[in-house]
């Protein structure tokens, strides 16, 4: 990112215009959404900044062009997680309505979930 956009837009790098296209997948994300898609009925639930006018159609490109066919129609962006009804959520913060999401939070990066391959493992177990 250039520097004057950073300067630009610092403490607030969320609000930059495609930040949300930009991003490449986390390791082992893709994988674990594709494997976990055969067990579930799995939906990417995500907020997106209301200062940002271009993230609501950047989080819809790149699910469309990181997880394709498994994720057609999946996604849900809400600033308030808790509204939605499932047995798991996996979700890297507690804000957002995470901390009252009715079923059962794996916070995703903490030491018991601290990665994709960690949290695929525990939900095969579930199932």
């Amino acid at each position: 990112m250039p520097l004057d956009v950073q300067s630009e837009y610092e403490d607030r790098l969320d609000e930059v215009p495609h930040i949300f296209s930009k991003m490449q997948p986390m390791i082992g994300a893709v994988e674990a959404f594709e494997e976990l898609s055969m067990l579930y009925d799995t939906y990417i639930l995500s907020t997106a900044p209301w200062e940002n006018s271009t993230a609501w159609s950047d989080k819809l490109g790149w699910v469309k062009l990181h997880l394709g066919k498994s994720a057609h129609k999946r996604l849900i962006l809400s600033h308030h997680k808790n509204l939605n009804h499932g047995d798991f959520l996996v979700d890297d913060r507690t804000k957002n309505g995470a901390d009252k999401f009715q079923g059962m939070h794996i916070h995703f990066g903490t030491p018991l979930f601290p990665d994709w391959i960690t949290v695929t493992r525990f939900l095969k177990t579930k199932v």
